[in-house]
């Protein structure tokens, strides 16, 4: 019934959808609606973005099934809807008078203010008709005359054609006609400075303007920014853009270009004349850093100062601040020629300190052609107070809320280092039916984090030679310990860490985790079955239909019905995997109970990590609003080496499975690698492209057999595979009923076109492909290992839409996903099978995928 009643509300929607679909609904009789543009360069069709985004007039945006939505939304609206309820105030002679009478003219106005509301909402988010425009036609014709002369071309001629039919809809046809590009013959120079002179000779090899290449004159910006970056960063102190001209001659050139580089002297201007003279090259000669700078104390007296390395540091209080600390942030060096990029490099580098205010740093010129360099610091607060707050759900939750103090000090070892404490203490209603607690909190969270980040490379070796500091170097140590009760099987984790932090380029960071310590202590292993209970149900069927159990192993529920003693199911798989009779006779049900027991093994033990890690992030994102980018991340780890080669020296013991153990708990040992690979193409109009690629191995080996839970690979989820949730798809194509679908192999590719709805609400359709298996570890069911490509079939596929609302600082999302190809159908066809509403799968996120 309910879902006959959705039917019946979608065939109402479609219908209303459709009824207004008259897209020229709104267009006059003379007028006709632009439906298409078509670009011909020398009679070849150009569709591409950057022709496409030169013409002054485009269709009305298009949607993907759906059409014209927002054109048919602003049909919906009245024209004149103001003028429409005036009229019905004056129909009748005193119904005006009437409601003034017997309202007020104020309680009118809102009426016709109600009234016109919805009517302007529908014009607001719908997107009027877009007219063909003959002047804005001729205005595109010239701009894509413009393009292509800008670029080079020769004989550029741009016609066009308006094709108009008899339904008042209407295409343009854009003809541009070039002949061959004019190519740089040669390059010369006029330049007044000698300085100048052998400064831009010493750069020719970078020049981006090049003989033989293509005339572009957007190319003679660039190299006209080069020269004057050059000169700034060489000691010429009053260079900039101006003083750098361009002479192209291309008459009667045979489609040659020949190129005069102008640059004049310099431009010295007194009250009554300007002079010239040649540049000079400036040196730094003083270093001031002013270390407690602020609007009121500028005039005060200093009360300490300082000199170190040849910086001068001065104080208007007591100095807080060891000089190295300070002098190490500063690129800018006594002695030196100036260089513009010493001055952005010590910007970012103290605003990295997180310890002041973005920093003042002005230059002041000498008489004997030198500067002096003054930085003013203000220190923000010694102390900085956070707090959070957050409500959450989950499936192991009915309701949760927690809270995240946090107290950070900046400068706490007087070397602008900072130290953050931050701390988590979360309650929860569990609704899990294993639960018998009468209390309705009955999950509970505490935690500390200490975190201790130094602005530098912390080490006993000298490091500038390898990493300089230019490339912003950090050290952070952190400790942290938390505690969860009721949340699966309980559990205490310990964590700290050592790790490197630099970047090398302006788009590259690099992350050398030398010490990562993680010990996992699991506090209610005997709760196993009440957590896991699809594997006790699986233990169940086995234990009342399949074999032989003894009494003492069932019991009774409230309805008087059988049941295996959650109690006893250790023992039970004890009993069944040392039945040899019960493995001959039912080979697949004993298969499934040894699956069982190493799952739990696995899941229940201790761990002990103790691994070292390198990740590399590559992010060529200009800003926060680029969509034309690339991220490249990769991250290699390696555990339990360095407890692997002193075992035998430590004189460490072997458990009963033959691995050695550290404080009565076996350590891990593997390697793990990741590579993650996301593309977004800006397709104009906000529409975006997106595309992601993963894969991801950890291999066990030496002291392990198997990945630890935490370091394994899952898939499904808001961010993954979006047709499953997470964890519940794999491995592989096995069909596995546990809760918690966890393996050592991973590959996933997604794509997703995004597209503006109206206004900030935003859609998307997307295909998401991949999977997990098992690989070189103790697995051997051969439907969840990976055995070489063969195992691609079982890669899943889900496809689905959804919807995002842009809140500017945040974006809510909202998928839904549908198995579209599902491995775990193994004996027939996989696809389509689950593909609706019913067993589809609605994701709630915030901010995109990837």
């Amino acid at each position: 019934m309910q879902q006959q009643f959705l039917k019946i509300i979608l065939l109402i929607f479609i219908a209303g959808y459709f009824t207004s679909c008259n897209t020229v609904k709104r267009v006059a009789d003379d007028e006709h609606l632009l439906v298409e543009n078509t670009v011909y360069v020398n009679d070849k069709k150009n569709n591409s973005e950057t022709i496409t985004s030169l013409l002054h007039q485009k269709p009305n945006s298009k949607l993907p099934l759906i059409g014209n939505l927002r054109l048919n939304i602003y049909n919906l609206a009245r024209p004149n809807r103001d003028s429409i309820f005036e009229a019905w105030l004056d129909k009748k002679p005193k119904r005006r008078e009437r409601l003034k009478k017997a309202y007020s003219q104020k309680q009118v106005d809102k009426l016709k203010a109600s009234a016109l509301g919805f009517n302007n909402w529908l014009k607001n988010t719908g997107e009027p008709p877009v007219i063909v425009d003959e002047e804005k036609t001729i205005k595109t014709t010239k701009r894509l005359e413009s393009y292509y002369k800008f670029n080079g071309w020769s004989n550029v001629d741009v016609d066009y054609e308006i094709n108009k039919k008899d339904n008042q809809r209407a295409s343009i046809d854009y003809f541009v006609k070039h002949g061959k590009p004019y190519i740089i013959d040669s390059i010369t120079k006029n330049i007044k400075s000698p300085i100048i002179d052998s400064l831009y000779k010493h750069g020719k090899q970078r020049a981006i303007i090049k003989q033989n290449d293509q005339l572009v004159y957007a190319n003679l910006g660039l190299e006209r920014n080069r020269i004057a970056t050059q000169m700034r960063n060489s000691g010429v102190y009053h260079f900039n853009q101006d003083y750098i001209m361009f002479n192209v001659d291309t008459i009667n050139t045979n489609k040659k270009a020949n190129i005069d580089v102008i640059i004049q002297n310099r431009a010295i201007r007194t009250q009554d004349t300007t002079i010239r003279r040649p540049f000079k090259i400036y040196k730094i000669k003083d270093v001031n850093i002013f270390t407690d700078y602020t609007f009121e104390n500028r005039n005060e007296p200093f009360q300490d100062s300082m000199s170190y390395n040849s910086y001068k540091l001065y104080s208007f209080n007591k100095m807080r601040y060891r000089p190295k600390a300070l002098t190490d942030a500063v690129f800018i060096n006594p002695g030196t020629v100036f260089r513009d990029l010493d001055r952005t490099r010590s910007y970012r580098h103290i605003s990295e300190l997180r310890t002041f205010k973005y920093p003042d740093i002005n230059y002041i010129e000498n008489p004997d052609s030198t500067l002096t360099a003054n930085i003013y610091l203000t220190p923000l607060k010694k102390f900085g107070l956070g707090f959070s707050a957050e409500v959450s759900k989950s499936n192991i939750q009915a309701i949760g809320f927690s809270l995240n103090p946090s107290l950070l000090i900046r400068n706490i070892f007087r070397g602008a280092e900072t130290f953050e404490i931050s701390a988590i203490g979360a309650i929860g209603a569990s609704d899990d039916a294993s639960n018998n607690s009468k209390q309705f909190f009955d999950i509970n969270e505490i935690g500390v984090d200490l975190k201790l980040t130094i602005p530098r490379l912390f080490s006993p070796f000298y490091t500038e030679n390898i990493i300089p500091k230019y490339m912003l170097p950090k050290t952070r140590i952190s400790l942290s310990a938390t505690s969860q009760t009721n949340i699966g099987l309980d559990k205490q984790t310990f964590t700290g860490t050592f790790n490197y932090k630099w970047s090398p380029t302006s788009i590259g960071t690099n992350r050398l985790d030398l010490f990562n310590v993680q010990y996992v202590r699991n506090l209610n292993v005997g709760n196993y079955f009440g957590i896991y209970q699809n594997a006790y149900r699986t233990l169940e069927n086995i234990a009342l239909d399949t074999y032989n159990t003894p009494p003492e192993f069932i019991t009774l529920d409230d309805n008087g019905n059988e049941i295996l003693i959650k109690e006893s199911a250790d023992d039970f798989i004890d009993l069944v995997i040392n039945d040899n009779s019960f493995e001959a006779s039912n080979p697949t049900e004993y298969k499934t109970v040894n699956s069982i027991d190493e799952r739990k093994k696995r899941l229940t033990e201790n761990n002990l990590i103790l691994s070292s890690s390198f990740s590399f992030i590559q992010d060529k994102r200009q800003n926060l609003f680029d969509e034309n980018f690339s991220i490249f991340r990769f991250k290699v780890e390696a555990a339990g080496n360095l407890l692997a080669n002193a075992s035998k020296l430590l004189g460490l013991n072997k458990n009963a499975n033959n691995r050695y153990e550290l404080f009565n708990v076996a350590y891990s040992q593997y390697i793990k690698t990741e590579f993650d690979y996301v593309k977004h193409w800006d397709l104009g109009r906000k529409n975006v492209l997106a595309l992601r690629g993963f894969f991801g191995i950890a291999i066990p080996y030496g002291n392990s057999s198997s990945i630890p839970f935490s370091k394994s690979f899952f898939a499904g989820g808001a961010n993954d595979n979006r047709a499953w949730t997470a964890y519940s798809l794999g491995p592989g194509s096995s069909e596995t009923s546990d809760e918690f679908n966890e393996a050592n192999l991973k590959l996933a590719f997604s794509v997703e076109q995004r597209f503006n709805i109206f206004e900030k609400l935003n859609g998307a359709v997307f295909i998401d492909t991949g999977n997990i298996w098992n690989a070189l570890d103790d697995v051997k069911e051969d439907s969840a290992t990976f055995t070489g490509f063969n195992s691609l079939k079982d890669i899943a596929i889900g496809s689905g839409f959804g919807f995002r609302y842009d809140f500017s600082f945040f974006v809510f999302r909202f998928d839904i996903g549908f198995k579209t190809y599902d491995p775990s159908y193994r004996a027939q066809n996989r696809w389509f099978n689950d593909y609706n509403f019913a067993n589809a799968v609605y994701n709630i996120g915030i901010n995109y995928p990837f």
